[in-house]
């Protein structure tokens, strides 16, 4: 494995996303002396928080899994997860409704799912869901130790045993194939197939090693932290300042400087100069390429994920049928995914999800009121630089609006207080590549030793971490991202383990 070469006693991590945080808890934890530059006025990057007259929404990732991984970073400081979050396990982890009015609810407790997919879609589909049950956690125990747990520096790293069990589980056949393989009932076969959109592709075309994303939504279980989402990175950032991590909020970075061939320090849009041995970037990669580093050996030209619009409502609505989670599927399957990624269309028949968390955690609206997430997947701004800003945003938000009136919200548009509308746009201005915060698609070519790597190729001691690099997209990814570039400073990942402890 490469390393950082050198002194790395002084870390400069910036930004404070959960990538970042989990790099400065591991190097904490490895007696480094790190500090944070954050621009923002509180930790998070994606996982924000907006709050607008009592309404607090999440404005990045509103899905939980794995929550180890939150408790591995602490950990390796000495500190106990329960000590710093208060997570609710979600029951269901989802409600699917479907075109013909139908609903399927996703528990994690495979007895009682195998029963809920034998009461709506009937017994033999229960039958595949236990084997791919049985396939899936296979398929995470394999590809996280040997695969995504990994820095990976050429693709001969992934030579060994492990990848002709990968091969023989039929890993690199397309995922849709796959899934059909336990399920029959079109019901069935999307809920534990859509999650490929997290991966930036269409089921049909992502490979089946991503059906592990549908095991940690669908098997692994989905949580929510008191306070919402933003609570995971206070509660991160709160134990890092608490062993000796520096935090320097308000602050923005404008480039980083270098000297022989070295980063020496990270420059302030102030001015201010602060010396680093180390360099960690948490910016979106390619961003991070481009407006902080000197130019050299940038990435190649990226295939980005499709973006979204995201509504956050504050609403005095409320409906008894629905979950904290709940995915909307339109009729149209293929050909939504089609539009979106390939024709840089808008759907037009819409599948959606809307996350309502104050179902869980009423602190997060006043008395009597709800909050609504509402995501709908749209192109990005490479596939497709529609006029966001030139009132497509405000016609879109109204159609989603219509939406979900048609589909249950019975008078949705009535009860909204508040509403932000976030496109591809702000998307972009908040400083993501192509305006999609799912950064960089995982096609074959982008995952893996094929993604950018998070050690620079010519800068020896600036490191990336987050969704742009290894392992990739996603909370449970993002956060082993950061342990993988606290490696590439300290040693193994045993290293970092036998200094913890």
């Amino acid at each position: 494995m490469r390393k950082v070469t050198g002194s790395t006693d002084r870390v400069v991590v910036v930004g404070a996303g959960l990538g970042g945080l989990a790099c400065a808890l591991h190097l904490a934890a490895a007696g480094r002396q790190v500090t944070v530059v954050e621009r923002e006025a509180v930790p998070g990057g994606r996982a924000g928080r907006l709050s607008v007259d009592g309404y607090d929404f999440d404005t990045g990732p509103t899905v939980l899994t794995m929550p180890e991984l939150i408790a591995e970073p602490l950990a390796a400081v000495g500190e106990k997860l329960a000590d710093w979050l208060e997570l609710t396990p979600l029951s269901p982890a989802y409600r699917a409704f479907y075109p013909d009015g139908s609903t399927l609810d996703v528990k994690t407790d495979t007895v009682q799912m195998a029963a809920e997919i034998s009461r709506v879609c009937g017994p033999r589909e229960a039958d595949g869901y236990l084997r791919f049950v049985e396939f899936a956690r296979d398929l995470w125990r394999l590809e996280r130790t040997n695969f995504i747990d990994r820095n990976l520096d050429t693709p001969l790293d992934l030579m060994n045993m492990s990848l002709l069990k990968l091969l023989g589980m039929g890993g690199f056949r397309r995922l849709q194939p796959k899934i059909n393989q336990y399920f029959r009932d079109p019901r069935t076969q999307r809920i534990f197939s859509f999650q490929a959109m997290y991966a930036g592709l269409a089921p049909h075309d992502a490979l089946a090693i991503y059906a592990v994303i549908a095991y940690l939504d669908s098997v692994a279980g989905v949580f929510f932290p008191r306070g919402g989402m933003h609570a995971v990175p206070k509660a991160m950032a709160g134990a890092a300042e608490k062993h000796g991590v520096r935090f320097r909020y308000e602050t923005t970075v404008a480039r980083v400087e270098t000297a022989n061939g070295r980063a020496v320090a990270v420059i302030t849009d102030s001015g201010e100069r602060i010396p680093a041995d180390v360099v960690v970037l948490n910016p979106d990669l390619p961003i991070a390429y481009r407006d902080l580093l000197p130019e050299s050996r940038r990435p190649r030209k990226l295939k980005y994920s499709p973006s979204c619009v995201v509504l956050h409502i504050g609403s005095s609505r409320s409906y008894s049928k629905i979950a904290h989670h709940n995915i909307h599927f339109g009729t149209a399957w293929k050909g939504t995914f089609d539009e979106v990624i390939r024709q840089g269309l808008l759907m037009s028949d819409p599948s959606l999800l809307v996350t309502n968390p104050s179902h869980t955690d009423p602190s997060v609206a006043p008395a009597g009121r709800q909050t609504y997430y509402v995501l709908a997947p749209t192109p990005n701004l490479d596939v497709a630089p529609l006029d966001w800003s030139g009132g497509l945003g405000r016609r879109y938000a109204d159609e989603l609006t219509g939406v979900l009136e048609q589909r249950g919200y019975v008078g949705f548009r009535d009860g909204i207080e508040v509403e932000r509308v976030i496109t591809p746009d702000d998307w972009a201005a908040q400083g993501m590549a192509a305006g999609t915060p799912f950064a960089s698609s995982h096609t074959f070519a982008q995952t893996g030793p094929f993604r950018p790597g998070n050690l620079h190729p010519t800068l020896p001691n600036v490191v990336f971490t987050g969704s742009g690099t290894q392992p990739g997209v996603g909370v449970p990814m993002v956060l082993i991202s950061g342990k993988l570039a606290a490696t590439r400073i300290t040693g193994t990942a045993a290293d970092l383990v036998g200094r913890a402890l």
